[in-house]
């Protein structure tokens, strides 16, 4: 495939300039030497183009904001979402783990799921021809994820294809960090959140969302309990209302969908127990028995987001109270068994868990709602 052309032309859709470097050498993407600075020489040279750096696919440019994107993950498409760009979500890998209740909550906030398209088949690979049906201004989508998630069936020349035909890949895997596979750089919630504002130019929204994130955090870590009065947890997946076996994650991973646990201090109960948390490779499950020699303060099981606490605890807690040796368990006796949250976790989505899991935790210090709803969905439809 070759590389960017020297002229630096816009792709069909003038939308984006598409970069064709091999996603084996880091796949760098779009025109370099281009400037965001609008009085910049450069800038001058290329009218209105911008251009966004995001590892590990390198630098892009854009004449303007993409209109149709092709997404994977939900956490992206929570912060499409919270940009006021909702209408731009074509697809997600699993349509069903992109949870949106947390919107009802929001006056004006509305996402339309029912026109999300499922981009993993019933066998667990993805068609190469739906990103062709799709037709995306922008891949939204670490390639690295559908490259070395072999069930996907989808090779680096895949990508260059789709690349070269389609639209350019940009993105970042951030939910967990225990793949070896990513040996590029990380990025936190909200430093991924700052390059999709960049790349829908949505760079004054995002201030104000991260200036209510951090004023939030503020507000609950000067509540919190002393360090030694947090408990522990043990964060797992396990689907099914009897659940024997569970698939670990470690609290102590910096991916994104930990980071509420992070922000509560709470301690991750698999710390020095040899036992590694769920990636692309390692997909081993430990049972009750293990879980009894570790005996965490709390449980965190994921695979229930469409259940309500109190459906949960019918469901799930139930059964484990009834189990013979679950019941053993100090967090089942001391009804410290939880929802583990979402898979994946976007800026809004994040805000409500870490309320969820404040009151969670420490009901005689958190209560209610502890943010302003008027005011998040002012920020995010251009009310405030």
């Amino acid at each position: 495939m070759d590389s960017t052309p020297d002229s630096c032309d816009f792709t069909r859709r003038r939308y984006l300039t598409a970069g064709a470097g091999a996603v084996s050498t880091g796949f760098v993407a779009g025109c370099t030497g281009q400037s965001t600075d609008p009085n910049s020489e450069n800038a001058a040279d290329s009218g209105d183009s911008y251009t966004v750096e995001m590892a590990p696919v390198g630098e892009l440019s854009f004449e303007s904001p993409p209109e149709q994107v092709t997404h994977y993950f939900p956490d992206y498409a929570d912060m499409a979402v919270a940009l006021g760009h909702e209408d731009s979500i074509l697809s997600m890998g699993l349509p069903s783990r992109f949870h949106t209740s947390h919107y009802d909550e929001l006056d004006g906030v509305s996402v339309d799921t029912e026109s999300i398209t499922k981009l993993n088949g019933d066998n667990g690979g993805i068609d190469k021809e739906i990103f062709y049906e799709l037709d995306g201004d922008l891949h939204l989508i670490d390639p690295q994820w559908l490259i070395n998630n072999t069930a996907f069936g989808l090779e680096a020349s895949d990508v260059d294809e789709l690349t070269e035909n389609v639209a350019p890949f940009v993105g970042n895997t951030i939910f967990r960090r225990s793949d070896e596979w990513h040996d590029y750089e990380y990025y936190s919630l909200y430093e991924a959140f700052e390059k999709v504002a960049q790349i829908h130019r949505e760079e004054a929204k995002f201030d104000q969302l991260k200036t209510f994130h951090d004023e939030f955090i503020a507000d609950i870590e000067a509540d919190l309990p002393a360090a030694d009065s947090r408990p522990n947890a043990l964060l797992t997946f396990a689907a099914g209302n009897e659940p024997e076996a569970f698939y670990p994650y470690r609290v102590s991973d910096q991916g994104t969908n930990k980071k509420q646990f992070h922000d509560l201090g709470i301690a991750d109960a698999l710390a020095e127990t040899g036992i590694e948390g769920l990636s692309t490779t390692d997909r081993g499950q430990i049972d009750y028995e293990t879980i009894l020699d570790v005996d965490p303060d709390s449980i965190l099981v994921r695979g229930h987001e469409s259940k309500s606490r109190e459906e949960f605890e019918e469901t799930v807690l139930a059964f484990m109270q009834d189990h013979e040796t679950a019941s053993e368990l100090t967090a089942v006796r001391n009804d410290m068994v939880f929802r583990g949250g979402p898979i994946y976790s976007g800026p809004l989505h994040h805000l409500f868990l870490l309320e969820r899991y404040a009151t969670a935790y420490f009901p005689e210090t958190y209560s209610g709602e502890l943010f302003d709803r008027n005011e998040l969905a002012g920020i995010v439809t251009g009310g405030n």
